[in-house]
């Protein structure tokens, strides 16, 4: 029995699960922007269009949903479908809060209802080949993390509605941020330890677009990582270090730059390590990989990783550096 799907959220993410689902499995498509909806419904046989999510969870037509709304929509959509019984795929980072988040988790358990959260760069290439290197042992014991990811906004971007608080959730932590967090915690574990602050330095705005983070776990480990959208040349960089060995990941292909994870391998000399390089220039193929997942999870009953868990692990950080109030704001008077 083939899984039918209802997309609830018709921009672009929306376009893009349509894209990588099999012909036919949308029913149907959910939007407040019923053209939008009535666009992606055309490109589906037999999928109606809809502007109320209501009428999208409770169709007998729909086994999954798949959640790409504004964040503070996030967990009460997804609240309501599991309430009905039906398994979510939900957009990073799935709520505004982690109490959303608990109370998705409870409602999923009285259903049985799987819910898996849309942490795809744990797909990429490069980290699934990192993820390969670092299990084997080949690091040795950690030592810590450095990360940046980085992009430049675009005209209009304090206008958006991720520059609005109620929406959003929180500027450049909650928006990119949280895949650092999570990325991290694939290789430190658990942080007990979060220290940093959240800035606001170039976009009139009253969310952060700079965050900067210092994480522990209990064996002192750390993960320094920067968010920023002033970057102005899109980036991505994750370092991983051993006392064996380090891992780097650079780039996400497009704008980003050509994905690629270069190993560097301690010799017993120390000096010059041993490099290896690899390199993914074939795109990114993440999303799709990550759906193979969750219809897999679905299949043998499994709980999804990433999940509610690990979803909230990412926003738990992101709410002690926002209740901290360290935000700073910036003096640049040719700030957009």
């Amino acid at each position: 029995m083939s899984l039918r799907v209802a997309l609830i959220g018709c921009g672009l993410i929306g376009q893009k699960r349509l894209n990588l689902l099999p012909p036919g499995s949308v029913t149907v498509a959910c939007d407040t922007q019923l053209e939008r909806a009535k666009k992606i419904a055309a490109q589906s046989p037999g999928c109606i269009a809809t502007e109320s999510f209501e009428e999208a969870i409770q169709s007998p037509d729909v086994d999954i949903v798949m959640i790409a709304a504004v964040n503070c929509a996030l967990a009460p959509i997804a609240d309501w479908a599991v309430r009905y019984g039906k398994h979510v795929l939900i957009e990073k980072p799935g709520a505004i809060s982690t109490k959303e988040l608990e109370m998705v988790e409870q409602e999923a358990k009285k259903t049985g209802a799987l819910v898996r959260v849309g942490y795809n760069h744990r797909y990429h290439p490069a980290c699934l080949k990192a993820l390969e290197i670092f299990r084997s042992g080949a690091l040795g014991p950690m030592m810590f993390v450095r990360g940046r990811y980085g992009q430049g906004g675009r005209i209009g971007y304090e206008k958006e509605w991720r520059a609005d608080p109620k929406l959003s959730g929180g500027g450049e932590l909650i928006d990119q941020g949280v895949h650092l967090i999570d990325l991290a915690g694939i290789f430190l574990g658990e942080f007990t330890s979060v220290e940093g602050h959240a800035a606001t330095y170039f976009w009139k705005m009253p969310v952060d677009d700079n965050a900067f983070l210092s994480l522990r776990n209990a064996a002192g480990n750390t993960a320094w990582l920067h968010v920023s959208c002033s970057e102005w040349k899109n980036m991505f960089s994750l370092e991983i270090y051993g006392r064996d060995a380090k891992l780097h990941w650079e780039g996400l292909g497009g704008s980003y730059g050509i994905e690629r994870l270069t190993y560097y391998k301690m010799l017993p000399q120390m000096g010059p390590p041993e490099t290896t390089i690899f390199e993914f220039p074939r795109g990114d193929e993440s999303w799709k990989i990550e759906m193979a997942e969750f219809f897999e999870d679905i299949k043998l009953q499994r709980t999804p990783v990433p999940g509610l868990k690990e979803a909230k692990a990412a926003l738990a950080v992101v709410e002690t550096i926002y209740k901290s109030g360290k935000r700073e704001s910036g003096k640049a008077e040719t700030g957009m």
